[in-house]
């Protein structure tokens, strides 16, 4: 017999689906129940390892999390890591099969993975009591309804009661509610079950009369208002927002253990990956970490990091036009702190010889590692584990560059010269004493009296923060009727709202 289920959809990109998936997901697994996330298709650069060698998104791994499990292929089977404007990488059940043009994919090759997504959701579905599903984007753009997977498409195929989040911080949250209905066909609209506001700031008692008026134009109920909360983001989809809106990326830094704060830049590389490998520094205190675009914004930095990319070379030219690339081999040359991860690493070499992702041959680094790097077709996708600095290290590698280290010191999988440092591990700066012994090193040849806390835990930061996602679902929304939803699927006789989906 196959467990309950759900589809959080949203208004718009962004208007809290991750966030609210993954609180649902704690609450459920505090009650006892055995529960899993699982989102069809994802469209991020922000990705992860499992422990079998898939790659699958960073929030499918934050939402396991959430379930107190180990994240699988299973819950995220489509990955799409996008290579440019208009073109992605196809991760197929945790494999790259492909790049692909976003007409090419639309055109016919996404209604052909409906049958594997809804096969994964199935498996998900008997092992476990309920599944949390999460969609992209809306489930009204009417545009791509005929080959969606993702939104109603799946809903539609497994059946799935459908709660529609709006962000109501963004303003004009009852119209997004009642357009999202009107513009779904009546079957998909059998489905919509109702509504969940987010970030919401004030008085509930003001906004009651604006929810019993949509309840009466839709026939749909409210299921909860979730109030604004900073620092609630989990690891992000769909690219950069600079202001840093997760968990520690949005707290406040607090006072540094020692006299002096630590100032990390990060370079703002095009197509960047994994930038969340920054959140663990940012979760010291007194360690403040911006994200940078020119040269004279790395002057007063104690650690620049050159973080991963799906652009390499394209990462490189950039670096050069901007003159950030100078600025990084005067630091290099100077001994000032360098890290560069992933595709940053492999900037910071010699040379890259690339007839995979960009397809330009062989192409200058700045030359501040002795390594040299060749992309091969084949991704490498492990979870390395190891010691540096003294400590036990873990982390997990996504690349198709292999590097090949002609000397230096030995730095993980990759090496250090100097106070230049060059590694392919991604998550490595979460091992809590690994970063100490990194800070201490950093803040030692910078000259700064930083001191990093003895008792940061990472792990534990995680976990308050998705605890604190139950929190809100237990206390702000109607948990009864949600798990109603869950276990027994939409109420039967909702109204359809004209117009309907066009023809």
């Amino acid at each position: 017999m196959s467990g309950g289920g759900l589809l959080v959809a949203g208004t718009t990109s962004d208007a809290g689906k991750s966030v609210v998936t993954a609180g649902i997901c704690r609450w459920l697994v505090r009650q006892g129940v055995k529960v899993a996330p699982f989102k069809a298709q994802n469209m991020s650069l922000n990705s992860f390892v499992t422990r079998e060698g898939a790659e699958i998104g960073r929030a499918q791994a934050m939402q396991a999390q959430a379930c107190r499990i180990e994240p699988t292929a299973l819950m995220n089977p489509v990955l799409l890591k996008p290579g440019g404007e208009r073109s992605s990488q196809v991760v197929l059940l945790g494999r790259p099969v492909g790049e692909m043009s976003a007409r090419g994919y639309h055109g016919g090759r996404q209604q052909r993975l409906l049958g594997t997504v809804l096969d994964c959701l199935e498996r998900l579905r008997g092992t476990y009591d309920a599944v949390i599903c999460e969609g992209a984007g809306s489930p009204a753009e009417i545009n791509l309804r005929r080959t969606d997977i993702v939104n109603m498409g799946i809903a539609r195929g497994a059946g799935l009661p459908v709660l529609v989040v709006g962000d109501i911080d963004r303003g004009g949250v009852f119209a997004s509610f009642f357009g999202t209905v009107a513009l779904l066909s009546p079957e998909d609209q059998g489905l919509v079950a109702g509504f969940l506001v987010n970030k919401f700031r004030g008085d509930v008692s003001l906004l009651e009369p604006g929810l019993d008026m949509l309840h009466g134009l839709t026939g749909r109920r409210t299921y909860g208002v979730l109030p604004f909360r900073h620092g609630l983001g989990i690891d992000e989809e769909d690219g950069l927002r600079v202001s840093l809106r997760g968990a520690v990326r949005e707290s406040a830094v607090a006072a540094p253990v020692g006299e002096d704060v630590l100032r990390v830049a990060v370079c703002a590389v095009p197509l960047m990956s994994n930038f969340t490998d920054v959140d663990a520094l940012a979760a010291e205190p007194g360690v403040v970490v911006r994200f940078v675009d020119r040269p004279e914004e790395l002057a007063d930095a104690d650690l620049v990091v050159v973080p991963g990319t799906r652009g390499t070379v394209r990462a490189l030219e950039w670096l050069r036009e901007r003159g950030l690339a100078d600025a990084l081999k005067r630091r290099a040359a100077e001994g000032r702190s360098v890290l560069g991860i992933c595709g940053g690493f492999q900037v910071l070499g010699e040379h890259i010889e690339d007839d995979v992702e960009s397809r330009r041959g062989r192409v200058d680094g700045l030359g501040v590692l002795p390594v040299r790097v060749r992309f091969a077709r084949e991704k490498t996708l492990t979870r390395p584990a190891g010691e540096a600095l003294g400590e036990p290290v873990e982390g997990y590698e996504i690349h198709h560059g292999v590097a090949e280290v002609l000397g230096g010191d030995t730095f993980l999988d990759g090496c250090r010269v100097g106070q230049t440092w060059g590694t392919h591990w991604h998550g490595s700066l979460e091992s809590d004493g690994f970063r100490r012994a990194f800070l201490r090193e950093v803040a030692a040849a910078a000259g700064r009296r930083f001191v990093p806390a003895p008792d940061t835990s990472f792990a534990a930061l995680r976990e308050e923060q998705l605890d604190r996602l139950g929190d809100l679902i237990e206390q702000h929304a109607d948990t009864d009727a949600l798990w109603r939803l869950i276990e027994s699927g939409a109420p039967q006789g909702l109204p359809f709202i004209p117009p309907g989906a066009p023809a």
